[in-house]
């Protein structure tokens, strides 16, 4: 996974260094000498995640971050602070300010990585979440945003099979108004995610009949709980579980002997988050209903597919976009043998087909008649082209019910375009998947074609 990365330090060294390790993960670089020029670039250049050296003159890392926190511009970029305090004090003081993460030097390269990985993941899903409220909101359907929620009332489950350390981090919750429960278990903890709905998950690494790792791993694979932050507790020289917690999805961690301030503001800080996200799913949800959705299938409209499309090309982002066109083959066949009702449910069906199997920051919208568009983001030639052959798969084993006793295949044939240049319009990428698509019917229908003519060519 790219990502943009700005480096923030007035120490020449240390900026080729991180610069150095980062490059050869393939992340873009820039770097900023002081904190003017950061906020600046990440203004401009809207970076994915910002490497902050607090050490700075004139201004320091402190108050760079509480800037960038302060912009509605830049409020949403995860700032990991990076110096050599290690003070409990400086890291509580980075966290108040905004920070998402403090390291502190010598940076450990494995840690900084796992770090950056998982916050660039957040930051994606929030980025897909962000546009897509603005989109809503530029039409008046949304609300504006308001000041950051309190988190006093949030829920909080501690996994941990240690009483003693259990109650320390349910203590330190509570003084933060946040309402903790305890699962001493695995079990007990899959059985109260399975009936609260908490706001963070704070789970001991340390545990001894039970492996965390794989309740990590099973709260991030579930619907019910893959939003709720994770927040890991661990040993000192639980270093590599630390790092396979965040190759896990885990958002958080925190090192033993715990800091209780220290502690309530990595609470504050995941639980706001998410209540920042469930915000924004929940306007999306009302406005997309009320005026960007199309009414038989619950799919986007072309009114939302084309803001959306514009949105995306002319933001700066790492990686592409495909966009796939999708005609149910043989439809009017299907209207003229068994009705316009039996057409009108076998649209439904495609389209809950294509929702089920698409990813949560991809976007699907009825184009008009029998036509479906998939936008995915991010997406590479090679992955969109095997995305489109799941999706022409799933359609065709559908089981559609035309009349009592009567199974009608479905199948669809579809058309992929891809781009990676900000200079093509949402018109030339849907024309170039329209065109694939009409390849794909006169090449016999139910199969996949490749715009190969347009933006960036698939791999061999």
């Amino acid at each position: 996974m790219t990502a943009r990365i700005l480096i923030v330090d007035d120490m020449p060294a240390n900026t080729r260094l991180l610069e150095a390790k980062l490059s050869a993960e393939y992340y873009q670089i820039i770097t900023a000498e002081d904190g003017f020029k950061a906020l600046r670039l990440a203004h401009d250049w809207q970076p994915d995640i910002i490497l902050l050296d607090v050490m700075m003159p004139e201004m320091d890392g402190f108050e760079t971050c509480r800037r960038l926190k302060d912009d509605i511009a830049t409020v949403h970029i995860p700032v990991v602070m990076i110096t050599a305090l290690g003070e409990p004090d400086e890291r509580l003081r980075g966290l108040e300010s905004g920070a998402d993460d403090f390291l502190t030097k010598p940076v450990e390269y494995d840690t900084l990585l796992a770090r950056v990985k998982s916050l660039v993941r957040l930051k994606r899903l929030l980025d897909e979440w962000r546009l897509r409220d603005e989109t809503a909101r530029a039409l008046g359907l949304a609300a504006e945003v308001g000041s950051p929620p309190t988190v006093a009332g949030a829920r909080a489950l501690v996994v941990d099979d240690w009483d003693l350390g259990a109650q320390t981090v349910q203590n330190a919750l509570s003084r933060e108004g946040i309402i903790p429960g305890r699962a001493a278990s695995e079990a007990e903890a899959l059985a109260l995610t399975a009936a609260i709905p908490f706001d963070l998950v704070v789970l001991s690494l340390s545990m001894t009949a039970d492996d965390p790792l794989w309740l990590a791993s099973y709260l991030r694979a579930s619907d019910a709980t893959q939003d709720i932050p994770l927040l890991l507790i661990a040993e000192a020289e639980q270093k590599d579980r630390i790092l396979r917690g965040f190759d896990l999805g885990a958002n958080d961690w925190l090192l033993r002997p715990i800091d209780d301030n220290e502690l309530r503001a990595r609470a504050r800080n995941q639980i706001r988050r998410k209540f920042y996200q469930d915000r924004l799913r929940s306007d999306l949800g009302t406005a997309l209903e009320m005026a960007l959705t199309d009414p038989l299938t619950g799919l986007y409209n072309q009114r939302y597919l084309m803001r959306h499309l514009r949105g995306l090309m002319t933001t700066s982002q790492a990686g592409g976009i495909a966009v796939m066109m999708a005609d149910v083959d043989h439809f009017k066949a299907v209207n003229d043998r068994y009705g316009h009702s039996t057409g009108d449910r076998a649209l439904k069906a495609v389209a809950d087909t294509l929702r089920g199997r698409t990813r949560v920051f991809d976007s699907i919208a009825r184009y008009g008649g029998e036509e479906f568009v998939v936008v995915m983001p991010g997406t590479s030639p090679p992955d969109a082209r095997q995305a489109a052959e799941r999706l022409r798969a799933a359609i065709e084993a559908m089981p559609f019910q035309a009349a009592p006793g009567i199974t009608h295949t479905l199948t669809v044939s579809i058309g992929v375009a891809y781009s990676d240049r900000r200079e093509n319009t949402p018109e030339q990428i849907l024309q170039a998947a329209d065109a694939a698509m009409y390849r794909a019917k006169g090449a016999g229908r139910n199969r996949v074609e490749f715009a190969e003519e347009f933006g960036a060519k698939p791999a061999a």
